[in-house]
C-alpha cells in the first residue's frame, strides 16, 4: 500500500509500485490494468494521482492505451547502453529482471576465410561457434550468435552456457582479460527464422549488433552478431 505520511509524492509510489509489478513479470504483457476508479478505490488516491503515475509509466513505455478498451501492460524495454564488456546476463540484471538463455548451438567449427579474418587465427583452425536465445523475465529479447578461438578457451563447451554468462566463464575459468570492444548497430527486418525465435509477427524490426572483443594481448578473444527485439530493447550510447 501506499504511505501517505512519507515525503515521496503519491503518484511516484503508485508509478514505482505498479512498475516494479510489471518488471517482476507479476503483470504480463498485455494484461488489462484496472480503470482509473478502481486504482482510486484500491490505493486511497485522488485520479489526478493515478493520471499522474499512468502518464508516467505511459511515458516510459510500459503501458499503453487502447481507445474505448483501455490500459494495458506493455512489453517491457531494456535499455543496453553502450557497455560492450558488460555481458547480457549482467545488464538484464541491472535492471531487475531475471536473464536466462537458451543453447540453439554449441559446436566446434574450421575457420573458413571470413572468420580466420575476423578471430586473427589461421584459415581451418578450431573455431567455437554458439547460438543463444537470451531471455529476460522469459521473454525472449535477442539471439546471439558468437565465435571464439577454441585455443583461447579449450573445453568451453563443457562448461553450463545456458545459465552462465560467457564473460564470466571466459574471466573466472580461463583468466582472460577482456579490455575492449569496437561494436557496429545497424537497423533491419527479421528473417522467418529470426520472428520465430524472438516471437515477432512479420514483418518486424530488428536491432543488429556486431561486436569484436580483445584481450590485453591484442588477441582477439570473441566475435558477436546479436539481433534484439526492436519493439523491446533500446540501445543508448552513452558519450
Amino acid at each position: 500500500m501506499l504511505d501517505k505520511d512519507s515525503p515521496v509524492p503519491l503518484h511516484v509510489q503508485l508509478r514505482d509500485l505498479l512498475r516494479a509489478q510489471i518488471l517482476s513479470g507479476r503483470l504480463a504483457p498485455h494484461t488489462q490494468l484496472p480503470s482509473e476508479r478502481e486504482l482510486c478505490l484500491q490505493y486511497g488516491v485522488s485520479r489526478i494521482t493515478v493520471r499522474q503515475a499512468l502518464g508516467e509509466l505511459s511515458h516510459e513505455g510500459l503501458i499503453y492505451t487502447t481507445v474505448g478498451k483501455g490500459t494495458y501492460v506493455g512489453v517491457p524495454k531494456v535499455q543496453e547502453e553502450l557497455r560492450p564488456l558488460s555481458s547480457f546476463t549482467e545488464d538484464v540484471r541491472r535492471r531487475g529482471m531475471t536473464a536466462s538463455s537458451r543453447v540453439l548451438e554449441a559446436m566446434i567449427v574450421p575457420a573458413d576465410d571470413h572468420l580466420a579474418e575476423l578471430l586473427r587465427m589461421p584459415r581451418g583452425a578450431e573455431v567455437v561457434r554458439l547460438r543463444r536465445l537470451r531471455l529476460a523475465n522469459g521473454m525472449p529479447l535477442a539471439i546471439q550468435l558468437t565465435w571464439l578461438p577454441h585455443h583461447l578457451c579449450p573445453g568451453l563447451l563443457a562448461y553450463d552456457l545456458a545459465s552462465r554468462s560467457l564473460f564470466d566463464i571466459l574471466r573466472r575459468e580461463y583468466h582472460l582479460r577482456l579490455v575492449r570492444a569496437e561494436t557496429g548497430i545497424e537497423a533491419a527486418l527479421a528473417s522467418p527464422d529470426e520472428s520465430e525465435l524472438l516471437q515477432l509477427p512479420t514483418p518486424a524490426a530488428v536491432l543488429i549488433s556486431e561486436q569484436t572483443t580483445y584481450l590485453d594481448t591484442d588477441a582477439v578473444i570473441e566475435f558477436a552478431r546479436s539481433v534484439f527485439r526492436g519493439d523491446s530493447y533500446r540501445l543508448h550510447a552513452r558519450m
